[in-house]
């Protein structure tokens, strides 16, 4: 067997996978029948946990269960410290967005975001595979709790300096994110994610290198011949994210379904216009216009997030393209509109092939 194929192997054995490709947890783009897909083909299915409360993550992981469970990561973002106000750039905001959709009231930039410790205690009860870290490290607590009740942590880097900071803090695998990522990237640093973005194929050997962990690649890994590349550049799996946007069990908004189909990669750019957190999205007429010389500076997150929640809640009711929120990775044309299980099943069977 060709060593990557065996490395590969190996991380899916220790994971009980029939495969080594998981979903990637997109937060707003997580429902259960995609991860249920996923995990009953071989994969490990995922859950972004951010917008939910320890109620709904119950909910839930009970409805995965229900339907027949499988192996599951569950995603949390590690909290900003709190963002500083600007009553004057907001009110600048607020007539900008007015003029791409509804008006927006100043009430929308009070976003009350989840209580973490609270989603914390809801992912040890909820007891998935894994819990997967984004936009810096766990509290030393949590990941104590974590390994005590025998739960993995994923922790997601974007640097090889968070990678080394990750493997010193206890992770148990490294989530290696390259900047062809669609939605957002897992900076430590929100003010250093676009100066810092580095593509996956230059990250991800380098992360190998300096770390004694199986990492995981993700970011413009969307069909057979980027899983064996990954593969061949070190990698333990594969976690696609994009990539699966196109299947029937996805059901994003059909307007965003098509505009990845179109996609090129120079289609899609890094933009803080939604959320106030770098991302990257489809180049839209919004996503243009907030770019362009005059606009506004985008205000930090979630501030930003709650300020454009009328135009994207318009946009979302309208199908309106020009005006969702529509992630997008850089390869985000080679996702197949094919159901997730087969989809998943053609990548490990692809890429497989490819190794010999």
């Amino acid at each position: 067997m060709h060593a990557a194929l065996a490395r590969a192997q190996a991380f899916a054995t220790r994971y009980g996978l029939q495969c080594p490709v998981l979903m990637a947890p997109m937060a707003g783009a997580s429902p259960v029948p995609l991860a249920l897909a996923v995990a009953q083909a071989g994969g490990m299915g995922a859950l972004g946990a951010l917008l939910l409360s320890p109620a709904a993550i119950a909910e839930w992981v009970a409805k995965f269960r229900a339907g027949g469970g499988g192996a599951l990561q569950i995603n949390l973002w590690v909290p900003d410290p709190p963002p500083r106000r600007d009553a004057v750039l907001e009110a600048a905001l607020r007539e900008f967005l007015g003029r791409h959709g509804p008006p927006v009231p100043a009430e929308a930039a009070e976003v009350q975001l989840q209580d973490f410790d609270a989603q914390c205690q809801a992912l040890l009860a909820a007891r998935p595979m894994a819990v997967s870290s984004i936009m810096g490290l766990l509290p030393p607590a949590f990941v104590a709790q974590l390994k005590a009740a025998g739960i993995a942590w994923f922790a997601n880097v974007t640097t090889v300096a968070e990678a080394r900071a990750a493997e010193a803090a206890g992770a148990d695998v490294i989530v290696a994110q390259g900047a062809e990522a669609g939605g957002h990237r897992g900076a430590f640093v929100a003010e250093r994610a676009r100066e810092e973005a580095v593509g996956l194929f230059a990250l991800l050997p380098q992360v190998v290198d300096a770390v004694r962990l199986p990492v995981v690649a993700t970011g413009g890994v969307a069909d057979a011949r980027g899983v064996a590349a990954a593969l061949l550049l070190g990698a333990s799996a594969v976690q696609p994210g994009t990539a699966w946007l196109r299947t029937p069990e996805a059901a994003i908004a059909p307007a965003w379904a098509e505009g990845l189909a179109r996609a090129t990669p120079e289609g899609t750019q890094l933009t803080r216009a939604f959320s106030g957190r770098c991302g990257r999205a489809l180049s839209t007429a919004y996503v243009q216009a907030a770019a362009a010389s005059g606009a506004p500076e985008p205000a930090p997150y979630p501030v930003q997030r709650g300020l454009t929640a009328p135009m994207r809640e318009a946009a979302l009711a309208a199908d309106d393209l020009q005006y969702l929120q529509a992630w997008a990775g850089q390869a985000a044309a080679l996702a197949q509109p094919l159901p997730a299980g087969e989809l998943l099943r053609s990548l490990w069977s692809g890429a497989r092939e490819l190794l010999g």
